[in-house]
């Protein structure tokens, strides 16, 4: 199984409660760029997975646009930036399995993004994550890896 984890792309802060922040021109932007570049190498999600908050609802409205309909996406209130990673990452494999999906895509926030990479990969410190930065972890029965790690900054 593919794991892609995308952190939403730059939001505002003129917004009442942090669940409604929006992305920027330069954070659809950036989602845009970094979906493009995903989508060369990558033709469709079996799953995606994404945070109820609306600055990752953008992003994946944003990402919907370069990939065709996945089978199934899921909205989990457990994918916010204060989530339980070990929870999250238990929620993403257990969906991936019950809908058979060999790539999945999740779209959330740091830092649970970064310490859900540490509770996939054995032995990994959380990395950080770029805003619309996309991590893809290679994951086979018990063993899983980071395989690359790329932000906006990184694929121009």
């Amino acid at each position: 199984m593919q794991l892609f984890l995308m952190r939403h792309g730059e939001a505002s802060y003129q917004a009442h409660s942090d669940r409604e922040r929006t992305l920027t021109d330069t954070g659809r932007y950036h989602t845009s760029l970094m979906s493009n570049w995903l989508a060369k190498t990558v033709l469709e999600f079996d799953l995606v997975l994404v945070s109820p908050y609306l600055r990752a609802q953008q992003s994946w409205q944003e990402v919907s646009k370069h990939f065709p309909e996945p089978r199934k996406w899921l909205v989990l209130d457990e994918l916010v930036p204060a989530g339980r990673p070990s929870t999250a990452a238990e929620l993403t494999l257990a969906y991936a399995e019950q809908f058979k999906a060999d790539k999945v895509l999740v779209i959330a926030h740091m830092p649970l993004l970064g310490y859900m990479v540490s509770e996939l990969v054995a032995g990994i410190e959380p990395p950080l994550f770029a805003t619309s930065g996309i991590a893809l972890i290679d994951k086979h029965s018990e063993c899983a890896t980071l395989v690359w790690q790329h932000a906006p900054h990184t694929i121009s």
